[in-house]
């Protein structure tokens, strides 16, 4: 690999807050982003109405409904859901240690993408914190399948997303995106692509409590007759499957830490890459904990990361 990885971990420079309603819920919600320490991990903290709060640790052990979005927690009554494009956005550009402040139930699906995301914390700016980054090695294939759908992790000198999709659709059919996921790919290929719907999923939807703030302003919609709704139409050709990767990345920073690896599905969502990473990290050699060679380089090519003992901390990444 010629991309180099960060050898330091890193946080936010300054607070910053987004306003939006939660996608599924339809209410008004808030959020901020909150510089933390070295070592600290992305943590959402809700805070309810009597000044108490619940906080989780974005990890895959807090994870929990995965049917139409990723969820910390399993008690309506105190969980944070929709997480995916905040995960996705802060995986992408490279942010340790974060706290995520909400006072809903959900994150505001914003625009449908994680560009409002990324946009919020590049105005405030990103610092390095003098502690070194430690990564998740993929070292052995771990592979998973249910139906037609599979999702597996491979070794890989870098750090690669390679998604299929395939629906019964004309308009979507059969999309793939392979790439190198950096910042700036991410940015430019993925960033923008937002969560897409069927029309004729709507009723049900709502009726079973969910898509109650989707709109044409957060959602592309497939009409009956197979076409966009939005009069904008899409922002790339193939959107829905660079949403999917959006959804990947954002579902896989649950790891607790940056991977070294390539992750592959076919027909996969929330459940598949959730399911897929439990898989990876309940399987001790199949992964291995690494970190920079030296604390004098900020960045290092990723095969030149060293192996570390770090057994006390196993927990946190499963």
């Amino acid at each position: 690999m010629t991309i180099g990885l960060l050898g330091f971990q890193t946080t936010i420079a300054a607070p910053v807050s987004l306003t939006g309603i939660g996608v599924h819920s339809g209410s008004p919600v808030s959020i901020t982003f909150q510089p933390a320490e070295s070592n600290s991990g992305i943590i959402f903290a809700r805070q309810f109405d009597d000044g108490s709060s619940a906080e989780y640790r974005a990890v895959s052990s807090q994870v929990g409904p995965t049917d139409l979005c990723t969820i910390l927690g399993s008690s309506p009554a105190t969980w944070v859901a929709t997480i995916e494009h905040v995960m996705a956005a802060l995986y992408a550009l490279g942010i340790d240690n974060v706290t995520v402040d909400v006072d809903g139930a959900e994150m505001p699906i914003m625009d449908g993408s994680s560009y409002p995301f990324i946009d919020a914390i590049e105005q405030v700016g990103i610092v390095n914190l003098n502690v070194k980054r430690r990564y998740i090695r993929v070292i052995k294939p771990v592979r998973i399948e249910s139906g037609a759908s599979w999702s597996e992790f491979r070794p890989h000198d870098g750090t690669r997303f390679e998604v299929e999709i395939d629906f019964a659709s004309p308009l979507i059919g059969r999309q793939s995106w392979n790439g190198e996921l950096t910042a700036a790919r991410f940015k430019q290929d993925l960033s923008r692509a937002r969560t897409f719907g069927f029309m004729r999923d709507v009723e049900r939807l709502w009726a079973a409590g969910y898509a109650l703030g989707s709109s044409l302003e957060n959602s592309v919609v497939i009409s009956d007759d197979e076409t966009v709704v939005n009069v904008e139409g899409l922002r790339y050709q193939d959107e829905f499957v660079r949403h999917k990767t959006l959804d990947a990345v954002g579902d896989l920073a649950l790891a607790g830490a940056q991977f070294i690896g390539c992750y592959r599905s076919y027909r996969g969502g929330h459940k598949m890459n959730a399911n897929a990473l439990k898989a990876l990290l309940n399987d001790p050699t199949a992964y291995e904990i690494v970190e920079a060679p030296s604390s004098r380089v900020a960045r290092v090519r990723a095969g030149d990361f060293v192996p570390v003992s770090v057994s006390e901390l196993a927990p946190s990444f499963a």
